[in-house]
Formats: structure tokens, sequence, C-alpha cells
């Protein structure tokens, strides 16, 4: 391969700044043991203008949450004309917009759980528990809640009990002012990478996730030995092929180029549900993408390397 300069940007401002950091370190790490010149770069407000000037091959964002995710610097990154491995702006809107990214899916026929979107002015102007009562009252318990932009299940909150509701809609609103509330599915979770090859884009083998405390939190997904991984995850061949099927469904619908994570929960009867998709997944030690990708046989540095000369070289 022809030796590539390229630069990773991780850090930024957002929840998941450490997260990110861990990712960027990873990232370049591999990269350079695929051969790839690199330099780490931080999103902060020196960012354009050492971009600017120093004109890197392609940059490879590793930030999560935020500016790395909703568009904004893939935004930056085309003002400039820098080449980047990833996902267009208008598409990352999409996809970090998760009743955006479910409503996309289901109109596509593909199975998501139940949902409804409540701003918190909602629950100002019609009072908070009159809304609650028919929250349950139409879905049902137990719900799931998490902020309807964020990712590394920030601000998420399983609710089975009603009491606990009022409580659990407070600590989602401390990472946005609008909440998905979902139909929790009961079954086996899982994620399944997407990787796009020179003939479109190829579905990474599923990875089973077991949280020790049945729930997939930031510290669950973050702290080792909190969680079990099983990659690839052991699950029937239809339920695997259905796995494989959504991801690259949900690349392709919501127009995602290069690399994406699509987390989807598998129910007792062997359906799969889309969760969310995520555009920048993590790359640490405990992260998923890392797991399917050396399930696969391959290394992180194989495949964004091959990222970037595809990137490079279009």
């Amino acid at each position: 391969m022809t030796d590539r300069w390229v630069a990773v940007l991780s850090g930024g401002l957002s929840h998941e700044r450490d997260v990110s950091l861990r990712s960027g370190r990873r990232l370049s790490a591999a990269l350079r043991s695929a051969g790839l010149t690199v330099t780490e770069q931080d999103a902060d407000h020196d960012l354009l203008h050492r971009l600017r000037n120093e004109r890197p091959d392609a940059v490879l964002v590793a930030l999560h949450g935020g500016e790395g995710e909703n568009g904004a610097v893939q935004s930056i990154l085309e003002l400039l004309d820098i080449p980047y491995v990833g996902t267009d702006p208008r598409a990352c809107r999409r996809a970090w917009d998760k009743p955006t990214a479910k409503a996309e899916l289901a109109r596509a026929g593909l199975n998501t759980p139940e949902w409804t979107v409540l701003p918190q002015s909602t629950f100002r102007e019609l009072g908070a528990q009159p809304v609650l009562d028919a929250l349950v009252d139409k879905m049902g318990l137990p719900l799931m809640l998490k902020p309807v932009q964020g990712g590394s299940a920030l601000g998420a909150r399983v609710v089975r009990d009603r009491a606990e509701l009022p409580s659990a809609m407070m600590g989602t609103f401390a990472y946005g002012d609008t909440v998905l509330a979902e139909k929790l599915i009961e079954g086996t979770e899982i994620a399944i990478g997407v990787v796009e090859e020179s003939d479109g884009p190829h579905a990474l083998p599923p990875v089973r996730i077991e949280p020790t405390n049945g729930i997939f939190d930031y510290t669950a997904r973050y702290t080792a030995g909190l969680t079990s991984y099983q990659a690839p995850a052991e699950l029937s061949a239809a339920a695997t092929a259905e796995a494989s099927e959504l991801a690259v469904s949900a690349h392709r619908l919501l127009g995602l180029r290069d690399v994406s994570r699509t987390d989807a929960i598998v129910d007792a009867a062997g359906r799969v549900h889309f969760l969310e998709v995520n555009v920048s997944p993590g790359l640490t030690e405990t992260s998923l993408l890392p797991m399917a990708i050396e399930a696969a046989g391959r290394s992180v540095g194989e495949v964004f390397s091959k990222l970037v000369e595809h990137t490079v070289g279009s």
C-alpha cells in the first residue's frame, strides 16, 4: 500500500470525550501497524487551523457523540476539501436522531420497537403526571427511555415499575431535552458491524452482549469485566441472516458510508428488532466493532487502512 498520512480526530467536548480518546489511541496504533503515518488530533479550537495548514491525505473521525456523529465535523472537512473516512453530514444527521432512523427503517418494513417522543416542554405545559399516565396506559411496561440523540447509552433507563418512571425520566432529561420512550423488547442484545468493500456493504459477524447487571449501560460498556461478549454470537442461522440483512439495510437506507454498527435485539421467537445505528463506532478495548472485525479473521488496521485507500483514491 502507498504510504499515507492520516489524521485521527478524537476527544472533543461531548459527554463521551474519554471514550473517544481511547478509541482514537487504539485506531491510531492500528493504522500505524498497517504502515500509515498517523497524527492524533483533539477536536478543539485549533483543529481547523491545524488541518488547513497540515492537510493530511485523509481524516478518520473517532469522535463519539455531538459533533463527531451529527455531521458537524464532517461538514467542516468538506468545507476544507479534506477527504475523510465515514458517513457524509446529511446521513450522519439522519442516523444521529434515533426517531428519524427508526421511522426510516419502519417505513421500509423492518422491525423496530414501538416508540414515542416526549419533549421536556410537553411536561411543563401539560403536567408531568398526566403525560406519564398516558404513556404507560398506551405503551405499558417495561419501557426503555433514552435521549433522542447521543450514544454510549448515556441517559438510558429501563423502567419496569410505574413508580420509577418520574425519576427515570428526569435522569434521561439530564442528557437532552427530548426523550425517546420505547417498548422494551426482552431478548438477546447484539451488535452488527458493517464495512464497505469494493462491491458494497457487508455485515461482520454479530456480537452477543451479556451485561452482568442485565442492562448494557455506559458503565457496563466501558468497564472491563462487567459485560461478557460472544463473537461471533451463537444465534440460529435464520436469526444471524436476519441480523446481517437488517444491519446492511440500515446502512443503505440511511445512506451511510464506509463503516457503521447497528444495535439490535433478538426476541424469544427469533425475530430481530432494530434499536439504533452508530456512524462512529467505538474502538476501545471493550468496544464491539473490533470484536466483530477479529471474529471475521481481520484486523482493525487492515479494515481501516483499506477504507483510507478507498477514500483517497475515490
